[in-house]
């Protein structure tokens, strides 16, 4: 069974940073384009970051110059590096594949919270 391990999350003050990490149990994993998601209480979980399968980056404005995503195809890894973390990026951080239904779901996440 495909699976989506997240971990890295924790208590950060506002400005800090943090670096979140999500292992996929799948051999096609280099050929996947990748993304990290986040669902803050009462909102609609959102895409903020993406990498496509040749290294292609890509973030939702509101985390542009903040957050770096990255991959390591030899560990089966995406990973998000967080800097000058803010109150409202509080929220539980998921990665998925960005074509849907490549996984079976989703995994349990790595709740990130930002205060002071």
């Amino acid at each position: 069974q495909v699976q989506l391990v997240e971990s890295g999350g924790g208590l950060v003050q506002p400005g800090g940073s943090l670096r979140l990490s999500c292992k996929a149990s799948t051999s096609i994993f280099s050929i996947l384009g990748m993304g990290w998601y986040r669902q803050a209480p009462g909102k609609q979980r959102e895409l903020v970051a993406t990498i496509t399968s040749t290294g292609t980056t890509s973030w939702v404005d509101s985390v542009k110059g903040r957050f770096t995503i990255s991959r390591d195809n030899a560990k089966n890894t995406v990973y998000l590096q967080m800097n000058s973390l803010k109150v409202e990026d509080t929220a539980v951080y998921y990665c998925n594949a960005l074509v849907p239904g490549t996984f079976s779901g989703w995994g349990q996440g790595t709740q990130v919270t930002v205060s002071s």
